[in-house]
Formats: C-alpha cells, sequence, structure tokens
C-alpha cells in the first residue's frame, strides 16, 4: 500500500494546484504526528499487541489513502496526521511481531532471521517494483477530474494509486486477523503495566545500555537523510519540458533497493551486520557528495543516478540495521524502543522541512547526517570487537 501510492504524494499536491511551501506544510503534519505519536504508540503496542496494532494501522491508513479524494486543505491535512499515525503503528507493530514470533515463540536460530529479514526486504522491494508500474498504467490511463462540476471529491488519475492501496490494505487486514497469533511486549497481555510505565521501562533501557542509544543514533540519522530524499526526489528531477514518469523512476528506486538487499544478503555470509550497517552509513555519505555535484551543475542524469546509488544504499541498510535491533534491543520493549528512535528522525525532518532549504543544502544536510551514522556505527561495532575479544579471553 505504501509503495502504491508513494511516488504521488506530492504530485497528487501539486496537481490540486498548491505551492512547495504548501505541500511542505503538509509533509510536515504526518511527519510531526509521527513524532508525537513516537513517545506513546510504540508503548501501547507493546501492551495491547502486535497484531492489534497491524489492524489498526491498516483502517488509519486505508482513512488516510481516502482523504486524499478531497480538494480540501483541511481534510488533506487531516489525511496526513492520520498518514503519521500509521507510520508509527507500521515501524511498531510488523516487524516486532515477527522478531517476537521467530525468537520466542518459535525459537529460531538468528542466522535464519538475518536470511528472513533479507527474503523479506527483497520480496518487498519486487512488490514495490511492479507497484510502481501498476500505479504508472492507471495514473496515464485514468482522467483526473472531479466527480461533478464544481465538486471538492476528485477521481482518477494520481488518486487511483490510493484506491489501489485501499483494497491491498483491506486484503491485509483479513490475512492478519485470520493467520497471526497475538503477541505482546513488557508483561504478557499488559494488564499489569500503563502505557507510561512501559514507555518509561523504554526509557531506562535505552539511559543503561550505550548500544541502544548508539544505534538510535544510526537509525534517527540515516532515515532521516531517507526522509528528506523522499520529499525531494521528485522537484529534483522535475523537467519543464518533459514531466518525469514518476511510476517508472520509483520503480528503478525499487529496483535498486532490491539489488542492496540482495548484496546485503550476500555479504552475510562473509561479514556480520555491524559491518555491513557502517560500509553502508559510509557510501551513502558519497552518495550524496554525488548527489550535491550534479544538483549544482544542474546534470539531472547524474543526480537520478546518485539518487539509484543511495536507493540501493537504503536497499542494503534495513537488513542489516533490522538484525542489530533484534539482537540489541530487548524484546520486553522492543515496539517502545523502535518508535522512540523515530522521535528525533521526525524531529530532524520536520526541521528540515521547516526551514524550507534548497535542494543543494538539504542534499549537503543529508551527507552530514550520514557521516554521523556513520560515525555512531563505527563505534557500535568496535565496541561489539571488544565484547567478542572479552569473551574470547
Amino acid at each position: 500500500a505504501d509503495w502504491l501510492q508513494g511516488p504521488y504524494v506530492y504530485a497528487l499536491y501539486s496537481a490540486y494546484g498548491y505551492s512547495k511551501h504548501q505541500n511542505a506544510q503538509l509533509f510536515v503534519a504526518g511527519f510531526a504526528s509521527s513524532m508525537v505519536c513516537g513517545c506513546f504508540v510504540g508503548s501501547m503496542v507493546d501492551k495491547w499487541g502486535r497484531k492489534r496494532s497491524a489492524l489498526a494501522y491498516c483502517l488509519c491508513y486505508a482513512l488516510s489513502c481516502m482523504s486524499k479524494h478531497f480538494h480540501s486543505y483541511g481534510m488533506l491535512m487531516i489525511g496526513r496526521i492520520l498518514a503519521g499515525v500509521s507510520t508509527s503503528l507500521l515501524y511498531s507493530s510488523f516487524e516486532c511481531w515477527m522478531v517476537s514470533e521467530h525468537m520466542g515463540r518459535y525459537k529460531f536460530s538468528d542466522g535464519l532471521l538475518s536470511y528472513m529479514f533479507g527474503s523479506m526486504f527483497m520480496l518487498m522491494y519486487v512488490v514495490a517494483i511492479l507497484s510502481g508500474l501498476i500505479a504508472q498504467f492507471v495514473v496515464e490511463n485514468v482522467p483526473f477530474e472531479p466527480i461533478s462540476e464544481g465538486s471538492h471529491i476528485w477521481m482518477g488519475g494520481f488518486l487511483c494509486p490510493f484506491d489501489i492501496a485501499i483494497v491491498s490494505l483491506l486484503c491485509g487486514a483479513v490475512h492478519i486477523a485470520v493467520c497471526w497469533d497475538e503477541n505482546y511486549g513488557a508483561i504478557e497481555g499488559g494488564a499489569d503495566m500503563s502505557v507510561t510505565e512501559v514507555f518509561r521501562m523504554g526509557l531506562n533501557e535505552l539511559a543503561k545500555d550505550r548500544r541502544l542509544w548508539l544505534l538510535g543514533s544510526v537509525v534517527a540519522c540515516f532515515e532521516a537523510s531517507m526522509f528528506a530524499f523522499v520529499f525531494n526526489w521528485t522537484p529534483a528531477l522535475e523537467d519543464k519540458e518533459t514531466p518525469p514518469p514518476l511510476g517508472l523512476i520509483f520503480a528503478a528506486f525499487m529496483m535498486a533497493c532490491m539489488c542492496g538487499s540482495c548484496l546485503s544478503t550476500i555479504a552475510g555470509k562473509y561479514c556480520d551486520a555491524h559491518l555491513k550497517l557502517t560500509v553502508v552509513c559510509l557510501a551513502g555519505v558519497a552518495s550524496f557528495f554525488v548527489i550535491v555535484f550534479a544538483t549544482a551543475q544542474h546534470q539531472i542524469r547524474t543526480c537520478f543516478l546518485g539518487f539509484l546509488l543511495f536507493e540501493g544504499l537504503v536497499g542494503a541498510y534495513f537488513p542489516s540495521v533490522g538484525v542489530l535491533k533484534s539482537e540489541v534491543v530487548p524484546e520486553n520493549v522492543r515496539s517502545t524502543v523502535y518508535n522512540i528512535y523515530r522521535v528525533p528522525l521526525n524531529a530532524v525532518v520536520v526541521c528540515l522541512l521547516l526551514t524550507n532549504l534548497s535542494l543543494l543544502r538539504c542534499y549537503g544536510l543529508c551527507a552530514s547526517l550520514l557521516m554521523v551514522a556513520f560515525i555512531a556505527s563505527s563505534v557500535l561495532s568496535q565496541q561489539r570487537i571488544a565484547e567478542v575479544g572479552t569473551k574470547t579471553l
């Protein structure tokens, strides 16, 4: 669902006649709501169950997609807020459920979990490629227009991917309801602890374990640069003479992500997740240097190649960081800590959007964020080497 409509959010708002500044305000609303929700949604997921939270995500995101049909700034703002809440649920529920089932209920090996992450992201990017192609086809062949003259409700065109996403979400909700078992963080069933107490437990874990906040720094900086990129790639590739085929470009990005995910899985046989994450962050800095140079020289093709390189690194990043989070974050507060990681992430993205930076400065800041992620990842990797050496002795 996310892949279907992702490339068309910015384009849809522009088609409704909103300026880049208004576009940024709508995006800020989404990231700000996700940032606020990050303070309590993860604790709620741990307390009330990951399966229920996944179903709540499907409902919330479907409502967000429905809101896009209204040519009303207020309704679109509500939709963005719902999208922010949905994002918090997405990153709190699904991965935590899988890790808990894998390591808790079925007690599979850590090596198999690494393979599972690689396979999951590779399949996800295959679906994303198909989603981009389908979305491009329907956008080009269904006219974008109001349902009647003067109506605030529109249909077709850029809205078609959102409608297909709703169908996808409903199918996913049925599958989750029928096939998933429930699992929890905190105390099983969460009856004896309030959401505030679960959140406090997560903060205590962060305070006493250096690895947790180092990993949180990597997550916040890398993913903040990724979301800043999500907002800015469309205007960077705009051409006054030929409108860019957004669906095809998005499919190319997802192809790069799939390649990165495959390479990460193959590399897992020769190096651990710590080293892979460090290399990915350093290569990310290099990719944004290419993007900054291309943007300064107005070289759209070179800029696109830089984008493809960064997307490949994104594909390698998620399996690697997923394995590290499964190792480092305690199961009883997993969803809580995952969402705490997203609070500084969303704060950085909100600041980037509110300052209305030029593309060049925004990409330069992304490079700086990735350098911070590289440093934190290097320290985390060195700590891992020291721990292994101590155990060997």
